[in-house]
């Protein structure tokens, strides 16, 4: 059995602007390390997204949760609503809430679990890793076989078109569907500023996974074209601009429409 070096902290946090600040886990093996951006408003903050739960992202953030904070599903894959649980307010899309309530699939960071099979696949499709999940613990006597994605409380439902309300900032709900089927993006007009959530990363996208669909997320794909995007904030590696979303769709319609 290898064993692994003790982190000396679980989360790094780096400042973003003035109003977003981006956590995410080192430890964490590149296919489930997710971001998780925190959004200071005047009258509500946002975590958009929580990772994968192995510590707890409240204590971490602390020192930025000066407010009601709703934390943002943008889908309900395990790498991103692992701390949902320890925020009383949640948002998620109606396709999704359930399985918020309830997480489902194989959650586990131990790569026998995960099986040969499904490590292969996740090499061949751009994520290669040796060994289990994460690459480090978070305390001593951490057990990852108990590993498990906690229930969370469903406190807001959102759809399509729904406008999420921080007092000065203001974000409507884009519905995403490709890679999960209540995909959801966050979007400011006013500044041109996409949280985009698994929908659209520089990396690997996964659209062979379990709940993803292909013509669907070609569909998504054409609508993000067409957004005057500034900014994006996504799910998974750096923010970028109009510029790399365009080639970043082309190279997926180029694939797969």
């Amino acid at each position: 059995m290898t064993l692994l070096p003790i982190a000396d902290r679980w989360f790094e946090i780096r400042r973003i602007s003035e109003d977003i600040t981006l956590l995410w886990e080192p430890h964490v093996v590149p296919l489930m390390r997710c971001n998780i951006w925190h959004v200071r408003g005047r009258d509500r903050d946002l975590m958009i997204d929580t990772g994968m739960g192995i510590a707890s992202l409240r204590d971490a953030a602390r020192h930025l949760l000066q407010k009601n904070v709703t934390a943002v599903a943008t889908h309900t894959h395990s790498d991103h609503i692992g701390g949902h649980h320890e925020f009383e307010h949640t948002l998620v899309h109606e396709l999704e809430a359930d399985n918020l309530r309830a997480p489902g699939g194989r959650n586990t960071l131990l790569a026998s679990e995960l099986g040969e099979e499904a490590i292969c696949r996740y090499r061949d499709w751009g994520y290669p890793f040796d060994g289990d999940l994460i690459t480090a613990l978070p305390e001593a006597d951490y057990a990852m076989s108990d590993y498990r994605v906690r229930a969370a409380t469903v406190t807001e439902i959102v759809n399509e078109g729904n406008v999420v309300d921080l007092g000065n900032r203001h974000f409507e709900v884009l519905h995403l569907p490709g890679h999960s089927p209540g995909s959801i993006g966050l979007w400011e007009a006013a500044t041109g500023t996409l949280f985009s959530g698994d929908a659209l990363y520089d990396g690997p996208l996964l659209d062979e996974i379990s709940g993803a669909d292909i013509p669907t997320y070609v569909r998504t794909m054409k609508r993000l074209r067409e957004l005057p995007v500034q900014v994006v904030h996504a799910g998974h590696d750096g923010s970028f601009g109009r510029e790399r979303l365009v080639e970043l769709v082309d190279a997926y319609l180029d694939r797969r429409a």
